[in-house]
């Protein structure tokens, strides 16, 4: 399958580098709002290069839009492709927002955290939609083809999955980032708590969550948590969210 990809930022180099591992598919173009990132990523890619101004290739079986979301909603595709199968990457637009540009549409949505500087590209899920029976069999059987894990989702499951998904990434990671803050500022070792944090994660691949929640708060320690608040007396902002995720812990 012949594929322009449009985008050029994490999402975009991930899946491009994805597509051309897999060997079922070539990229034939990409396109992004910078023409320098896009040629970087083509000459990775071995595509062609091009900006928004660019006319999509025509030849193209796939057009794949990776912009964010607020880019979304305003770029378009210059070129005929109504009867090409045009997919956004977005977990939380709806799939309508390209019934501009074709009859054949649908989602691609990566459930994963993705950078571009990642040097092997992780285990992606992917949620797929389409306009119509044709559009989701042709998107499925070809997220099929670059992933082990497929699953159909509509706007909606799609919207509760990637708010679940900000919640267990971006929110865990910043509590990482306020506990690295944290142990800086008291000349403790963050280092320390990595074998710890790793453990956590594997652990819910086996048991749920709730099952195999532990410390002070589960436990109901009132000496170990009123020691913890002392601690953070002199750290307002964590001492606040410490009182706020023991209490979501202690009464679910």
């Amino acid at each position: 399958m012949k594929i322009s990809l449009i985008g050029s930022g994490n999402v975009a180099s991930v899946l491009g580098r994805l597509i051309v591992k897999s060997g079922h598919h070539n990229i034939s173009q990409v396109i992004s709002r910078d023409l320098e990132h896009a040629q970087q990523l083509a000459q990775e890619l071995g595509a062609a290069a091009g900006d928004f101004s660019s006319v999509a290739d025509q030849s193209a079986d796939l057009f794949i839009i990776a912009i964010s979301d607020t880019a979304l909603e305003s770029f378009f595709v210059k070129g005929d492709i109504q009867k090409k199968c045009v997919v956004h990457t977005a977990g939380s637009v709806g799939i309508d927002i390209l019934a501009q540009y074709s009859n054949f549409y649908g989602v691609l949505y990566p459930l994963q955290s993705l950078r571009k500087e990642i040097k092997e590209v992780p285990t992606i899920p992917f949620l797929v939609d389409g306009n119509n029976q044709e559009s989701l069999n042709y998107i499925e059987t070809f997220a099929k083809s670059i992933s082990p894990i497929v699953s159909r989702s509509t706007d909606e499951e799609r919207l509760k999955l990637h708010a679940a998904a900000v919640i267990v990434s971006n929110f865990t990671n910043h509590l990482y980032s306020i506990a690295e803050d944290f142990c800086q500022k008291e000349n403790v070792p963050f280092e320390t708590l990595k074998p710890l944090i790793l453990e956590t994660a594997n652990r819910i691949q086996e048991f749920s969550p709730a099952k195999v929640q532990t410390g002070p708060a589960i436990r109901k320690d009132i000496h170990t948590l009123d020691k913890h608040l002392r601690l953070f007396t002199a750290h307002p902002k964590l001492r606040t969210m410490y009182l706020r995720l023991t209490d979501s812990i202690m009464n679910p």
